[in-house]
């Protein structure tokens, strides 16, 4: 689905600044009167199911584990696969809720930056950041108490999952379990906001990299030596622009 949107006119709004005016001589644009709406709105909302599909893309296949046994656990009632997908719609929510907020702060905050001409001639440094962030997160503490509760679906089933109120608790599961996927991995999910979402490679990368730090044996492991990565890709690009002829 990403893919084919990247092909279409519209996706522009799968990578980062994609946020503005709508192409004028769109269908899309033309369906709808000049105004606010066709300005800001549909292209703010265009942006943001961008980011749900990608979600959707990257997140799920790294809660299968949880997917596994809560449906062993709910497997002998009628409403078994209801309350499954209520438990993905609590698990995205976080995730989508996690995205909103960040494209709003991404964008406001790319509005400022393109107003300045140093930051135009050096944007580099966007990058760089974001890479060294990213980097640092994954020798941080809080990383891994968040690790630790996506490494263990069994025990985190039983911890919030209630015999009343069914659907509601099924909710709430998904919810818990997607803010702490949040809380380990939101950092590599904002490279993908310098990448933009659209790029099917970084996605899968990126995805191969969480799925197997949350599910593997050895996957926590793996944190640490990926944040010497970002970090040295990070100072590659610091020392590539202060070398570079004319710096």
């Amino acid at each position: 689905m990403l893919w084919f949107w990247g092909q279409s006119p519209y996706g522009r709004y799968l990578h980062h600044g994609g946020l503005g005016s709508l192409n004028a001589d769109s269908a899309l644009c033309r369906a709808f009167a000049p105004g606010p709406f066709r300005e800001l709105i549909l292209p703010f909302m265009l942006s943001i199911l961008g980011w749900a599909v990608m979600v959707v893309a990257m997140m799920v296949p790294n809660t299968i584990p949880l997917i596994l046994v809560f449906r062993r656990v709910s497997e002998a009632r009628r409403d078994g696969a209801f309350l499954l997908s209520v438990l993905l719609i609590g698990y995205l929510a976080a995730w989508v809720l996690f995205v909103l907020v960040v494209y709003l702060v991404d964008w406001l905050t790319f509005r400022q930056l393109l107003a300045s001409d140093w930051i135009i001639r050096n944007g580099w440094l966007i990058a760089a950041a974001s890479l060294l962030a990213a980097g640092l997160f994954q020798f941080s503490a809080l990383k891994y108490r968040c690790l630790d509760k996506c490494r263990s679906p069994i025990a985190f089933v039983m911890q919030h999952w209630r015999g009343r109120a069914h659907a509601w608790y099924a909710f709430l599961l998904g919810v818990r379990h997607g803010a702490f996927c949040v809380g380990c991995c939101w950092a590599l999910m904002l490279l993908m906001f310098t990448i933009g979402s659209g790029s099917l490679g970084w996605m899968l990368i990126l995805g191969a990299f969480m799925a197997i730090e949350k599910n593997m044996p050895w996957g926590a492991k793996i944190g640490r030596p990926i944040g010497l990565a970002l970090i040295a890709w990070s100072s590659a690009i610091v020392i590539a622009n202060f070398t570079a002829p004319g710096t």
